[in-house]
């Protein structure tokens, strides 16, 4: 099967997209796509703007936006209090937050209904067409399932289409896509929530986020690529790409004012994981 023969025959089958526009590699490929297939007056990309959001990726993706002249909204989400909780399905709580306020937001401002936004209509169960509202997508693709992910349910409950996944795309074969498209963020490492870097069970707070995401651009200015830093009450535990370790731990200099930097945040400790870098990694507690 061709799969980006597919992926055009979905988008044509929706007709006009909503993307939920992250700024990270598949969102930003299924927007480029999108707006090829489409004309970008076909497409609207969104982008939610919480704690839990790195804010130089929300600053990608108001760029990105701009460059394909594709209309971009912000969104300001509130957080539900399920998701401080941090249970082990706090993806699915936070997903459904942040899906429905973009969902409105985009309905609210083309004067289409909310069911018909998210492709469906009303008393459907599955997927309809978007008749004269625009269908709302995310980046997901198949190599996601093979996480721990529960906001995907979310994304079920509300209609959510994932034309990356439903035409079988693998993040390998998107970022192929994407060098043959000339964006340059095609190789850039996978980002994902800052509350992916804390324990479930452990509340979370705008202070650990802002912890987690300026560790981890300290790290990634000075060059290192697949950066996580993982909270452990009074630890930061760095996960790194194996080839980028070694280069870490003879940089004293660099340690020093790491270290310095997490205990200005509260943290005693900062340590650097001998197995390197993991997605999902804290999963594992599961």
């Amino acid at each position: 099967m061709d799969k980006i023969a597919e992926l055009k025959r979905i988008l044509m089958e929706c007709g006009k997209v909503a993307a939920a526009f992250s700024g990270g590699v598949d969102s930003t490929f299924l927007l480029c796509f999108a707006s090829e297939v489409l004309g970008s007056e076909n497409v609207i990309a969104v982008t939610a703007v919480a704690s839990n959001f790195a804010p130089d990726e929300i600053d990608y993706a108001q760029k990105m936006a701009a460059e394909l002249g594709v209309r971009h909204i912000c969104v300001e989400a509130e957080l539900p209090e399920l998701f401080r909780v941090n249970p082990p399905d706090r993806c699915y709580y936070c997903k459904k937050a942040v899906f429905t306020a973009l969902i409105e937001q985009v309905a609210a401002e083309t004067g289409a209904d909310v069911k018909n936004c998210c492709g469906m209509k009303a008393g459907q169960e599955q997927l309809g067409e978007a008749a004269d509202g625009f269908v709302f997508c995310d980046g997901t693709n198949l190599d996601d399932a093979d996480d721990y992910r529960p906001g995907s349910r979310a994304a079920a409950e509300l209609g959510v289409r994932s034309p990356l996944r439903e035409a079988k795309l693998t993040k390998s074969e998107i970022r192929e896509e994407l060098k043959k498209l000339g964006v340059s963020i095609w190789d850039k490492p996978a980002f994902a929530c800052l509350a992916s870097r804390i324990p479930y069970g452990k509340r979370i707070t705008d202070e650990m986020l802002n912890a987690v995401y300026e560790i981890e651009k300290m790290l990634r200015d000075k060059g290192y690529t697949q950066v996580r830093a993982r909270l452990h009450d009074e630890v930061v535990r760095l996960e790194l790409l194996p080839a980028e370790m070694q280069q870490l731990a003879a940089d004293r200099a660099l340690c020093e004012v790491l270290s310095v930097r997490a205990r200005e945040l509260g943290f005693a400790y900062t340590a650097l994981d001998i197995c390197g870098y993991k997605m999902g990694s804290l999963n594992r507690a599961l």
